[in-house]
Formats: C-alpha cells, sequence, structure tokens
C-alpha cells in the first residue's frame, strides 16, 4: 500500500493537516473530500502550486472511492465549535454527520486506519468504532495530542528550557474535564516535583499547577474568542500521529482510544498515552496516576458516559 491520506473535510483543519503532511513529506498522494467540492479542489489546487518546494506528492479532490487504497483516512468534517460552545455542546450535530460519512468509507475499504478530528473528538471516535466495526487498534482519534503539547509548551516556556525536553501527558477527555498527569511529568527524565527545587521560580506549588491547568484547558478557547477558530497546531498533531504510524515508530502520544478495563474503565473512548505504529494504536499504556489524577480521569469518564448513552448510535 502506498502512503495515501484521504481526508474527509477540507476545512480549515482538514486543509491544515494536508498541508502539514505535505510539509513534513509523509504521504505520496493526498486527497481531499468535501461536501462542497470547489472548496475542496481550490484547496488541491493551491497545495499543489507548492509543488517545487517540498518532496513529491500528489494532491488532489474527490469523493470517497478514492478512500478503497487508502492506508489512512483522517475525518475532520463536522460542524465547527463556535464561541461560547463547549466541544461537547456539539456532540449530537456531529453524530448525525458521521452516521453519513462512516459508511461511505466503510464501503470502499475495510483496511485503512481511520484518524478522527473532529470534536467531541473522544465521543466520535467512540461513534466512529461503533459504526464500522473495525478492529479497535485502527480506530484513534488525535484526542489530547494537541493538549499535551500545549501543556509541554507551557511549561518548557516557564521553565525556560526547550519543549522537547518536557514530558507530560494531557489524558481524558479532550475538553472542560482533561487531566493534567503532574505525576508522570518529569523535564529530561528528572520529575517535576524535584525539577522545582533547582528551577528557582516557584513552580513547586498547586496553586501553579492548578493555574497552569486552567491555562492548558482554556487555550481553544481564548484563540476562538480571537480568531474564530484553532487550525495550526491541530494540523501539526494530526501530522505527527500520521508520521508516526506510516514510520512505524512505536511513538507514545495520547490518542484517543477504546478502553477494556485499563484504569477501570471499559467500552469508552478516552485520550491515554498509546503506542502508535503502523497498525494504528499498537498498546495502550495502564501508567501509575495519583490518586487524585486517577479520581479525575473517572471523573471524565462518567461526563463522557452520559452523553453518548442518551445517543442514538
Amino acid at each position: 500500500m502506498k502512503n495515501k491520506v484521504v481526508i474527509i473535510g477540507a476545512g480549515l483543519v482538514g486543509a491544515t493537516a494536508a498541508y502539514a503532511i505535505m510539509n513534513r513529506g509523509l504521504a505520496s498522494e493526498i486527497v481531499l473530500v468535501d461536501i462542497n467540492k470547489e472548496r475542496a479542489e481550490g484547496e488541491a489546487m493551491d497545495l499543489n502550486h507548492g509543488a517545487a518546494f517540498v518532496k513529491p506528492v500528489k494532491v488532489k479532490h474527490g469523493g470517497y472511492e478514492e478512500c478503497r487504497d487508502a492506508r489512512i483516512v483522517i475525518i475532520s468534517a463536522g460542524v465547527n465549535q463556535k464561541p461560547g460552545e463547549t466541544r461537547l455542546d456539539l456532540v449530537k450535530k456531529n453524530t448525525e454527520v458521521f452516521k453519513k460519512i462512516i459508511p461511505n468509507i466503510s464501503k470502499y475499504t475495510r483496511e485503512a486506519i481511520l484518524l478522527v478530528v473532529t470534536n467531541p473528538v473522544d465521543i466520535l471516535t467512540y461513534v466512529t468504532q461503533k459504526l464500522s466495526d473495525l478492529p479497535q487498534n485502527m480506530i484513534l482519534g488525535s484526542g489530547t495530542v494537541l493538549d499535551t503539547s500545549r501543556f509541554r509548551y507551557q511549561l518548557s516556556d516557564h521553565c525556560g528550557v526547550n519543549p522537547k525536553n518536557i514530558h507530560a501527558y494531557i489524558i481524558g477527555e479532550h475538553g472542560d474535564h482533561e487531566v493534567a498527569a503532574w505525576s508522570l511529568t518529569n523535564v529530561a527524565g528528572v520529575p517535576f516535583k524535584d525539577y522545582c527545587i533547582v528551577c528557582d521560580k516557584d513552580c513547586a506549588t498547586h496553586d501553579f499547577r492548578d493555574k497552569m491547568s486552567e491555562k492548558v484547558r482554556q487555550a481553544a478557547y481564548e484563540i476562538i474568542d480571537r480568531k474564530g477558530a484553532t487550525y495550526y497546531a491541530v494540523g501539526l498533531a494530526v501530522a505527527r500521529i500520521v508520521e508516526s504510524i506510516f514510520r512505524d515508530e512505536h511513538t507514545i502520544l495520547t490518542v484517543s482510544t477504546l478502553l477494556t478495563g485499563e484504569y477501570g474503565i471499559d467500552d469508552l473512548v478516552l485520550s491515554i498515552p498509546s503506542i502508535v505504529g503502523s497498525r494504528g494504536v499498537e498498546k495502550v499504556l495502564n501508567l501509575t496516576l495519583s490518586s487524585q489524577e486517577e479520581e479525575e480521569l473517572l471523573k471524565s469518564a462518567g461526563v463522557l458516559k452520559g452523553i453518548i448513552q442518551e445517543l442514538d448510535i
């Protein structure tokens, strides 16, 4: 199979993801599929005009039949989050959208990995699992990969070190009930609580941690208030997931994945550190959390469980 990516939804997120994938030289072919065919065609044309600056890649627009020989199908179509709305406000609208999208994909392929980006991503990844009936490793969501990057950025900015030296995770729901896993956070292998002693920037307090967690949690809302949508960073996050799959990196990423007993949670999709490789989610990591983090994770799970029970899937 060639490294072909089909992106369902050529809006800001889908088009930016295509741009990021193209820039990284990950795909040999990128196809944009959108209900607005002219929009998809225009985005493909624009991307193709940069062909001289990147590794060889064929970019085009098309229909669901293009999924037939794709390795990854990215789903970014749906109703966008508006100022004042939460990601969970979108759930019923986008579930109905997915009821049309997933059967159209399944009609042409059962071999492609499905990567869900549309919000609320954890619930829609679960919806995709139920509608497609593919093996659970082949369906994943972008989850809290972006939130984790935001967390690492904020910590690196505070501590004055490169974000690549920060190892930290945001887990649970990609949204208002996400959990900052402080017990797993380290700077270049040094547990964060120990690094704070030499950091000399007053970051060892619970107040600092609460403010930092809230800053990460509110980041998307602040961006939406200022410019209407987020798309650059999520496009890069999607490209990072695609890279791990195409290159079989076995990278640990906080993708949305179906839990089957991990952390005491069953039949629910949450964003959890997982090993991502050529088969999709190779392994979900059942890591040791603090008692407070476990409690918050279960609370996050309870919120999503309640919403899912109201869906007609």
